[in-house]
């Protein structure tokens, strides 16, 4: 006959056996993690490196360039021979226009003026006609030009024409004319 012998647990055996489990649970728990955040990590990064689209729209300026939301474009005037002058604080205000691969033109945009430049962490910047381009943060809505003339981190922000060249926005003035007479009817 077989004898089957059950072999006491002390207290000290379930404690063990508790605190296994628990290491378990953490280390799946940590495993999952950080797979979750690779995965998360990889998906973030193709989102925010494609190819840009580069468009017009009309707006109080005139028409000038857009991102893909909207978004008006801008050059800075410290930008000297294609390369950015914006970094740090200063592109976290005006964002510069990333791209992966070679920049599409939409309708009205010239494909030739369009190319990019690197920047200083090895990133690809879209330009236009030579000028690195940026949005701005505060720029919320489509159609917006808050930038426009700013004397932001050393120059001018200027939105950007069809052709390249900076949208200065003209100065409003109002002129008074006089001809010497008090009371119509005048002589």
């Amino acid at each position: 006959m077989v004898t089957l012998r059950h072999q006491k647990r002390g207290a000290g055996d379930e404690v063990r056996l508790r605190a296994m489990n628990q290491i378990v649970a953490v280390l799946l728990t940590a495993v999952l993690g950080v797979i979750g955040f690779l995965a998360a990590g990889s998906v973030a990064h193709s989102a925010s490196q494609t190819s840009a689209t580069i468009s017009l729209r009309m707006t109080k300026l005139g028409r000038i360039l857009v991102n893909s939301r909207g978004h008006t474009l801008y050059l800075f005037l410290k930008d000297r021979n294609g390369r950015s002058a914006c970094s740090g604080t200063c592109a976290r205000f005006w964002p510069p226009l990333l791209s992966r691969g070679r920049p599409t033109a939409g309708p009205g945009v010239k494909p030739s003026l369009l190319g990019t430049t690197s920047r200083s962490n090895g990133t690809l910047q879209v330009t236009y006609n030579g000028h690195p381009l940026y949005s701005y943060a505060l720029d919320k809505r489509t159609g917006q030009t808050n930038g426009e003339g700013s004397s932001n981190f050393g120059a001018k922000w200027y939105a950007v024409s069809a052709s390249g060249a900076a949208v200065v926005k003209a100065p409003t003035t109002t002129t008074t004319t006089t001809t010497g007479c008090a009371y119509p009817p005048c002589p």
